[in-house]
């Protein structure tokens, strides 16, 4: 029995650090420790010190999260987030209210119309609703400042273009406010008015838009597009105007004659001839033939229809809808290849009553309530929402879609809700570029840190061990090292990988590389100072009496025993090469774009517009840079303090 106590004992304090009996040995008799360190572990009082340091520990949690957000969160986003931009989504401000419908619209709802990062919403009594992204960049022109004469008058249709909006009162008159410097609206007579010159490369709105008007129970389809708009009457009259450069095949549009349908892409208008046989645009190519898969095989248009009529056409930005007047579709153009869903195949009693679309998708309608999306689903826009049974009209946004019933009730919403930290000058969402930016950041400068690690502790090891004309070699060669500039010559390096053909993984690997190769000569001297005092020491004596080999001694004995200053030093010289890393890629030599790190997400702050205007391209970057740097520079100090058994916790 006192066997197995004694075993129980020796345990314990192989494990803790001594014994209950012990601890309670070393307690004043208030129950006071009393000389606590002598009943604690080295390691555990190590671990003690570090935890009395508040600032620490805060630090070392933030910057654990921050690792765990970097190299965990990329496994839950798609492949292409790094990389993905958007045309329509530029410069957008941290905004997380696209879909917002107003309450006081959402049991009212008449029409909704959508096309960039603003959508705009009619009531059945007239009123105008603005919402989503609303400011257009340095414009200073928020979208959502309705003027007074659209608030007074009672609108019959709206719709949304890029960046602008176009609204048509029931007497007939066209109103139009937003951007207006290419063209979106505006009569010559009134650019005129104004005293500027006329631009032959605006097809301005027509006078009678703006003046007498225009009979609204003609008016088949008011759209826009990007910098454009066009209304349909039910004769095929066609009113179309804005910027020439927008649309290449505007002029034609201009004198087409007889349309019976048509839409705006990004980069073409689209329509569907008075014979309802046709897809018109101006020229020919990827418009003449048609599919009715995404990924399905191409057909002859003339082929498809084999005799059936065209009812409506529906575009998104670089392709088209066509819905068949027996309710089956087929498509034109570009169709979305990545993340993106199928067209589905409906049952044999079901069929298409109403089909809308998005930049890059679309949704459909059935008779049987049912509703339908396809295309691209990059940003959750064909995640059709389960309360959307019931629904008997659809509405759709640039990213969004929305449905009513009977009565103008918002039954349904799905699709993209905003950017967290808003998006850059190329429509790329920088909360996803940060999170992979970080973690590309992260593995540059810890692979850094890994190679100028082993280069050090190498040369500085074996230099501070033998000595002699070893250390006296080996320290020349890390002064050569050391005198080198480290930014310019890393810079021309980088410049050099650029002119080269050089995969972009490859790119990466030299960069690491380079900054591992010509950072290693401070960490070798700090281990050469170190292995000078402990090859003194009375075990290394020892062990060159047992015949140890000199190889033995310096790597498996001293080593060891100076590596809490090293640890120390890799954590600091981690930040480090963060920064270096970030510094190159801000002056272009770095990791090139699209390819996200914190250094070339940054690039962009090098001009005054950024700064001021687009604050939120490189504010949130700048904080996460910042705050991941100055965590691990206040984690490797409170390392060095509680590693050094001189120190003093206390002080």
């Amino acid at each position: 029995m006192s066997k197995k106590n004694n075993n129980s004992s020796w345990l314990k304090r192989l494990w803790k650090g001594g014994s209950k009996q012990l601890a309670d040995e070393m307690l004043n008799k208030d129950g006071t420790p009393n000389d606590a360190e002598a009943i604690i572990s080295p390691s555990r009082q190590m671990v003690n010190n570090f935890l009395e340091r508040k600032l620490a520990v805060g630090a070392l949690i933030l910057l654990i999260c921050m690792f765990i957000t970097m190299f965990v969160g990329p496994l839950f986003m798609p492949k292409y987030y790094d990389s993905y931009t958007e045309v329509t989504q530029k410069s957008i401000k941290p905004n997380m209210s696209m879909m917002s419908v107003p309450k006081e619209l959402q049991g009212d709802i008449k029409m909704i119309d959508g096309f960039g990062s603003f959508t705009v919403g009619l009531s059945n009594a007239g009123k105008v609703y603005v919402w989503g992204a609303t400011e257009l960049g340095t414009t200073g022109i928020d979208i959502a400042d309705i003027p007074e004469e659209v608030q007074n008058s009672k609108i019959h249709m709206v719709a949304a273009g890029i960046d602008h909006i176009v609204a048509i009162t029931e007497e007939g008159k066209v109103l139009c406010w937003g951007n207006s410097k290419l063209g979106q609206y505006g009569t010559e007579s009134e650019a005129k008015a104004r005293g500027e010159d006329l631009n032959p490369n605006i097809a301005y709105m027509p006078e009678i838009l703006a003046t007498s008007g225009i009979d609204v129970s003609r008016i088949k389809k008011l759209t826009c597009g990007y910098q454009c708009s066009a209304i349909l009457l039910d004769d095929g009259t066609m009113y179309l105007w804005g910027n020439k450069l927008t649309y290449a095949n505007i002029d034609l549009f201009l004198n087409v004659g007889v349309m019976y349908d048509m839409d705006f892409t990004l980069n073409y208008i689209v329509g569907i001839n008075g014979k309802r046989n046709t897809i018109y645009t101006g020229s020919r190519g990827l418009y003449d033939v048609v599919r009715t898969k995404i990924a399905g095989p191409s057909i002859p248009i003339k082929d498809h229809l084999n005799g059936r009529k065209i009812e409506s056409i529906v575009a998104t930005c670089s392709s088209m809808c066509l819905v068949l007047e027996d309710g089956s579709i087929c498509f034109a153009g570009d169709l979305p290849t990545i993340n993106a869903k199928q067209v589905p195949t409906l049952p044999a009693d079901e069929y298409y009553v109403d089909v809308v679309g998005g930049s890059y998708h679309y949704s459909g309608l059935t008779n049987k309530g049912n509703v339908y999306t396809w295309g691209s689903n990059t940003l959750n826009q064909c995640e059709v929402s389960d309360k959307a049974a019931g629904s008997t009209k659809l509405y759709g946004g640039a990213f969004q879609t929305y449905t009513t019933n009977d009565s103008g009730n918002l039954i349904a919403k799905w699709g993209l809700k905003g950017y967290l930290f808003g998006t850059d000058t190329s429509g790329a969402d920088i909360f996803q570029r940060i999170i992979n930016g970080g973690k590309m950041t992260m593995t540059v400068g810890a692979v850094a840190v890994i190679i100028s690690s082993l280069i050090g502790i190498f040369v500085g090891c074996v230099a501070g061990y033998f000595g002699g004309k070893v250390d006296i070699l080996l320290m020349r060669v890390a002064e050569i090292f050391n005198a080198i500039p480290f930014l310019p010559f890393a810079m021309i390096l980088s410049a050099i990988m650029g002119s080269m053909t050089l995969s972009e993984t490859t790119r990466i690997f030299i960069i690491m590389c380079i900054l591992g190769v010509l950072t290693w000569p401070g960490l070798a001297r700090l281990v050469r100072g170190q292995v000078l005092v402990a090859r003194e020491s009375e075990y290394v004596t020892a062990a060159k009496a047992m015949g140890v080999k000199e190889s033995v001694i310096a790597f498996k004995h001293i080593l060891p025993n100076v590596m809490s200053v090293i640890l120390v030093s890799l954590m600091l010289d981690f930040g480090t090469c963060m920064l270096t890393e970030s510094s190159l890629s801000y002056l272009g030599f770095g990791v090139q774009y699209p390819r996200p790190t914190w250094g070339n997400m940054l690039n962009g702050a090098n001009n005054a517009t950024i700064i001021n205007a687009y604050w939120w391209q490189w504010l949130f970057t700048a904080i996460f840079l910042a705050v991941t740097t100055i965590c691990i520079n206040i984690v490797g100090d409170a390392l060095r303090d509680v590693l050094d058994p001189k120190s003093n916790v206390d002080k």
